[in-house]
């Protein structure tokens, strides 16, 4: 299994990635990194230049090779399994909810209420809800928002907007922050390290699933 950290957890929100090792650790997954690991294209293709993420996407195909390829970023997940061909490719989530229901990994439940972000490539692109909110429900309490899976409020970082219409970006974060709040929840747990870069500093406590699951469930 290849881990294919992604831009945001290689470079910004480095947590994530060492959180998302020890859980692959504990569970005694074998795997490997990239040394000199390239953004999957995402962005590019997202912000229309599409020629410039075709040569990208040309590059990392003879890199891969035939592995299972484990993602931490939801736009990451999307693009491997949707923009190129014949990759095998799972997001984080879905592995911690089979190494969860296999034993392999075992955390202990807490009288903690959290509430769960629905990532827009996650959920709606790749219709990947259950395996996520699994994962939760082993460690806390999960209390939904009014928006949820199909029908999430984005965070407002996509498609390029947080780079290009910041205002826009920040509007659309405390708008999802709101609706975590009117939970009552301690804390919002995101499946994207992008969604965590732009929701994490309206005063509530943004974690990626990996780092909640490292943070919470043990002891």
């Amino acid at each position: 299994m290849l881990y294919f950290r992604g831009c945001t957890a290689r470079e910004k929100e480095t947590g994530i990635a060492e959180a998302t090792e020890k859980l692959l650790g504990l569970a005694n997954v074998d795997y490997h990194i990239l040394d000199d690991e390239k953004c999957c294209g995402s962005v590019l293709l997202r912000t229309g230049f599409e020629d410039e993420a075709k040569k990208q996407i040309a590059k990392n195909t003879e890199v891969f090779g035939d592995e299972t390829i484990l993602t931490s970023c939801a736009g990451c997940y999307k693009t491997l399994l949707q923009d190129y061909e014949g990759l095998d490719v799972i997001h984080i989530s879905e592995l911690l909810a089979i190494l969860i229901d296999e034993g392999r990994l075992k955390f202990n439940k807490k009288d903690l209420d959290v509430t769960y972000h629905d990532s827009c490539h996650l959920g709606r692109h790749c219709k990947v809800f259950d395996e996520p909110r699994e994962a939760i429900e082993s460690v806390a309490n999960l209390i939904e928002m009014e928006n949820i899976k199909e029908n999430s409020l984005c965070c407002g970082a996509g498609g390029g907007v947080k780079s290009a219409y910041p205002q826009i970006a920040s509007e659309l974060a405390e708008a999802r922050i709101s609706q975590a709040n009117d939970t009552n929840c301690d804390i919002l747990i995101t499946p994207c390290p992008f969604c965590k870069l732009n929701l994490k500093d309206y005063g509530l406590e943004v974690l990626d699933l990996t780092e909640f699951l490292i943070k919470y469930g043990g002891e």
